[in-house]
């Protein structure tokens, strides 16, 4: 048995096109039911795919289980919504094939690190079928590891960490902490009556644009920009954006397009939300300035503090196991860390921007393996304080208060940040497969890359 992490060795297996031999020995054994086999392996992909697992590692760990059990004449194919597996016994036999819809996203870490530790188990051959598929429910049944409460609270508090890192102070903090556990209710509101999720992100980025501008007509002297850049930071996607560069990256495109459409979808809701109640603003009279810069004058203890309350706090909220919390404040404070050394020291915030979050990727990949679990729990936290808030806010307020040049540049600037952000991560995933030895892939199934993921 190789020593090497499932996702490495399999993941060779389906970039090298090896994963889709048909001429490898029959080995199924006739006690095994092969609809139980393929059933438990879509099951699995499932919980995957909805927890944001990108489409490489959930094919690969499909792959893993049939494997396991003796199916190795099985085809994976994983869209954003749909999974299929195939399995054909011999090339004059008629292929089985089953598929499962992913209608339901959860963001839970837990329940995803507890399935990459089951399937790790399945290919060490140390469960059987009936044991794997007992310890599946156990783990879709396990309730979340933070209660509801902590979860809200934690929503604020990524609200005012974030306010306080970009430059605010304590009333800032206070105002974008209100803003974000009063949009969380608001788009909860709605998400109970089955309102699409487009028009929750919409009402939940209206109060931290309205406080802002209250705040502002009210002439308390605060920086309206960083009660909104606060507020958004619990509402942008950077778990989907990082999942669909990965899946481009990796050649599944019909996923990573569809990915990329919902962070779209997401992100102009949020723009709405934020561009009415800055237009509104404008109308009564508040006036704010789309001139500036938005990275505040230093404070390195503050700010660091400040950036491992973000990670921490994001932790939370998606759910990462408790023992993981302190990994997650570092990782935040790491990350920050090095971006903000390389701004000081002349570097352009994009490549900032992808060098602080390829250092995050790596490590998180290497802790990963350690732990031989999936590395978005170490990720996907300390990747919180670099969110392109500041330059999201700006573009809506250009384009809100008429400056369309402004607006558009600042859009683009965010959009900029945001893929140099997900590409850093894919990156520091790449490099960390040649920290250990490459899998080798034996016999004839031994071949160069294919050009196409799938391979012919």
């Amino acid at each position: 048995m190789s020593a090497l992490p499932w996702q490495d060795r399999l993941r060779t297996r389906l970039r090298s096109g090896s994963a889709l031999n048909t001429e490898a020995p029959e080995k199924t054994d006739p006690g095994v039911s092969v609809p139980r086999v393929l059933d438990l392996a879509l099951r699995t992909g499932e919980l995957l795919l909805a927890s944001g697992e990108a489409g490489e590692d959930v094919e690969a760990a499909m792959l893993g289980i049939t494997d396991a059990y003796g199916l190795e004449r099985c085809t994976p194919n994983v869209t954003f919504t749909v999974i299929t597996l195939s399995y054909q016994p011999s090339l004059v036999d008629a292929p089985v094939t089953s598929e499962r819809v992913v209608r339901r996203r959860a963001t839970d870490f837990t329940r995803l690190a507890a399935a990459h530790r089951m399937v790790e188990d399945i290919t060490a051959g140390d469960l059987t079928l009936e044991e794997a598929y007992h310890r599946l429910v156990g783990i879709r049944r396990n309730r979340h590891p933070y209660p509801t409460w902590l979860v809200l609270v934690a929503t604020g508090l990524i609200a005012a960490s974030a306010s306080v890192m970009v430059g605010g102070g304590p009333i800032v903090a206070c105002a974008a902490f209100f803003a974000a556990v009063v949009g969380d209710r608001l788009a909860q509101g709605l998400a109970k009556r089955g309102v699409p999720e487009f028009y929750q992100f919409v009402l939940a980025a209206m109060p931290a644009a309205a406080i802002a501008v209250g705040l502002t007509k009210a002439e308390i002297g605060i920086l309206p920009f960083a009660v909104v850049t606060g507020g958004l930071f619990a509402l942008l996607p950077g778990r989907a954006l990082v999942a669909a560069v990965q899946d481009g990256l990796t050649g599944f495109y019909i996923t990573a397009s569809a990915r990329l459409l919902e962070v779209f979808y997401l992100i102009i809701g949020i723009i709405c939300g934020v561009a009415i109640m800055l237009y509104a603003g404008s109308q009564l009279g508040v006036e704010l300035s789309v001139e500036g810069s938005f990275f505040p004058e230093s404070n390195p203890p503050v700010q660091l503090l400040a950036a491992a309350g973000v990670s921490l706090t994001f932790a939370v909220l998606v759910q990462v196991r408790p023992d993981v919390l302190p990994i997650a404040a570092a990782g935040g404070a790491v990350s920050w860390s090095i971006f903000e050394v390389m701004r000081m020291a002349g570097a352009a915030p994009i490549l900032a921007t992808v060098v602080a979050t390829g250092v995050v990727g790596l490590l998180g990949q290497l802790l990963a393996r350690a732990g031989r679990t999936s590395a978005l729990p170490y990720v996907i936290p300390a990747i919180g304080p670099l969110l392109p808030g500041s330059a999201m806010y700006q573009g809506m307020l250009g384009l809100a208060l008429g400056h369309t040049d402004r607006g558009w540049l600042g859009l683009v600037n965010a959009a900029g940040l945001a893929l140099a952000l997900a590409v850093g991560v894919n990156l520091g995933s790449e490099v960390a497969r040649f920290v250990l030895p490459s899998p080798q892939v034996g016999g004839r199934d031994k071949r160069a890359a294919a050009k196409r993921t799938r391979g012919f």
